[in-house]
């Protein structure tokens, strides 16, 4: 997530730097044919290439308000997960109590179930971050170039089964990695245990049933960002979307020759007619009027360009949890959601928030 005001237009440009040398030298060849080979034939009606200009805008458009509505459900889910987590901590400091059995007794068991929720968070994240065929493989050198600067992904540069292991009884973690799905896994043991504590005396019938649907609304949490993990931006239209702007993008500079030439004859029409004149102002306008077609390259690169940016910022921001810039910080929120509920049982060894650089927060 970029948390600064605006992007400036500088780290826009390094991001697609190569592109638009490419789509200035897709301009450059048929004006050369056009201009200096005498290829007055190469050119295409301006208007088709309007109507496709403007089915590219509205599939474009449609795109990025799919490619937003993914990642704002993602931000809406972790955002109930921020609160299931500091309720499931509230009940469990409140209704895992005995009056027989002494007070740091009962603190170590809040503070297991509590780290236990922070493993759970932990495998989530690192299950969220795994790369899918159709993602844009988070840390890629064109996810760097957006912002300028390289950035950190904790979580390629720590194993799961390490990091899990700070939260977890040792005794529990064959078990966990055992399975596929980690994070399934843990929320079933965290349910087993307080069915024990349950047994034990510790957590009432009421409380027990409280507590146990706060783990089964966790679950749906877990699916909801699987769901999103999982079902990629349906590829038939992603893929026809990027045919249809790269078709525009090579048709564009053929459309926009002729309109450029005739608006250069114009000019030597208009100033000719004109008797006040000098001669080296003659000969400017008339060099100038008969090379005006040479605007097409830079015009076409910069409307291509417009294009193509709007095109690949609804391709990075279609997957939510691989880890580029434009994603759900799920880094950053599994830590803020870790001090807060560490804090609510008198943890000591709680960490300290991460310090991200560059303007991006993951």
């Amino acid at each position: 997530m970029y948390t600064r005001k605006t992007l400036p237009l500088r780290r826009i440009l390094l991001w697609t730097r190569w592109h638009l040398a490419l789509f200035t030298a897709l301009a450059f060849v048929p004006v050369a044919l056009y201009d200096i080979i005498g290829c007055k034939w190469l050119h295409v009606p301006w208007l088709p290439i309007s109507l496709v200009g403007t089915a590219v805008a509205f599939i474009v458009g449609f795109k990025n308000n799919a490619s937003y509505d993914r990642m704002w459900e993602a931000r809406k889910i972790w955002g109930g997960i921020v609160n299931a987590s500091r309720s499931f901590t509230v009940m469990v400091k409140d209704f895992v109590r005995h009056d027989d059995i002494p007070g740091d007794k009962l603190l170590d068991l809040h503070r297991e179930l509590v780290y236990r929720h922070v493993g759970w968070l932990t495998a989530l994240r690192y299950q969220l971050r795994t790369v899918r065929p159709w993602e844009n493989k988070r840390a890629s050198p064109g996810n760097r170039r957006f912002h300028g600067m390289p950035f950190r992904l904790h979580e390629s540069e720590i194993p799961m089964e390490c990091a899990v292991a700070k939260y977890i009884p040792t005794d529990e973690l064959g078990e966990i990695f055992s399975k596929a799905n980690q994070a399934t896994q843990i929320l079933g043991i965290q349910s087993r245990r307080l069915r024990e504590l349950r047994k034990a005396g510790l957590l009432g019938a009421y409380e027990h049933v409280e507590i146990e649907r706060m783990v089964v609304e966790l679950y749906a949490l877990q699916g909801k960002s699987e769901r999103i993990k999982n079902f990629p931006y349906p590829r038939q239209f992603a893929t026809l979307n990027y045919v249809f702007v790269w078709l525009f993008i090579l048709l564009l500079p053929y459309g926009v020759m002729e309109e450029f030439e005739r608006v250069g004859d114009h000019i030597i029409a208009e100033h000719l007619s004109d008797n006040a004149s000098t001669g080296a102002l003659d000969a400017f306008v008339q060099f100038a009027g008969s090379r005006f077609v040479w605007l097409t390259i830079p015009f076409s690169a910069v409307i291509t360009w417009v294009f193509y940016a709007l095109e690949i910022v609804g391709e990075l921001s279609e997957n939510p949890f691989e880890g580029g810039p434009n994603d759900v910080p799920i880094t950053d929120l599994s830590r803020s959601i870790e001090i807060d509920i560490c804090q609510l049982v008198d943890c000591t060894d709680i960490p300290e928030k991460i310090l991200w650089e560059s303007g991006v927060v993951l």
